[in-house]
């Protein structure tokens, strides 16, 4: 499976989209996968796994020895961080609400972290809005490069006492207006 094979063929298979889902906003072992996958058998999640890592859909962002094997650690990829204008343009109606639907799962399962931990401290970061925006596509590029280069500083660790959190944008246009 090759990185410029369509995103929606490689995510939109069952398997594929769960694995995506577990990894948002987090790394997680092989292992790991397994415990929270028990109904995938262990060989279609590594042949999935193997299949996105091909894709560059998930990275591998640590390896290590255990008892004689190699345990990797795997985050998603940066072909999942932003999906692109063409590849969303390439996608039918049927890829693009699955591809959403599991954009908003993904946030959703975020949330449900969130609420589950009983650090209640870790919700004075939270935060999400809605605004109504008029523009057209040379101001969206323009605000998406502003956006950028105000976030990029943020994409690593600086300091002790950070809070690593998901930052996501979805741009919807007003099919009424």
């Amino acid at each position: 499976m090759a990185p410029d094979r369509p995103i929606a063929e490689i995510v939109l298979h069952p398997v594929r989209m769960r694995i995506i889902q577990q990894l948002g906003g987090r790394s997680m072992t092989t292992a790991q996968l397994r415990d929270a996958l028990p109904d995938v058998k262990q060989a279609t999640l590594y042949r999935h796994v193997a299949a996105l890592l091909e894709a560059d859909i998930l990275t591998v962002t640590e390896e290590r020895q255990v008892r004689g094997a190699v345990e990797r650690t795997l985050a998603l990829g940066e072909r999942m961080a932003h999906v692109g204008h063409q590849e969303l343009q390439a996608m039918d109606a049927v890829q693009l609400r699955s591809a959403f639907t599991m954009f908003l799962s993904a946030l959703s399962n975020d949330f449900e972290r969130l609420l589950d931990d009983e650090r209640v401290t870790l919700r004075h970061s939270l935060g999400f809005g809605r605004a109504q925006l008029y523009a057209d596509t040379q101001d969206l590029e323009h605000l998406q490069s502003e956006i950028m280069q105000a976030i990029t500083p943020y994409f690593e660790k600086r300091r002790e006492g950070q809070q690593r959190m998901s930052f996501a944008t979805i741009l919807i246009p007003d099919a009424d207006d």
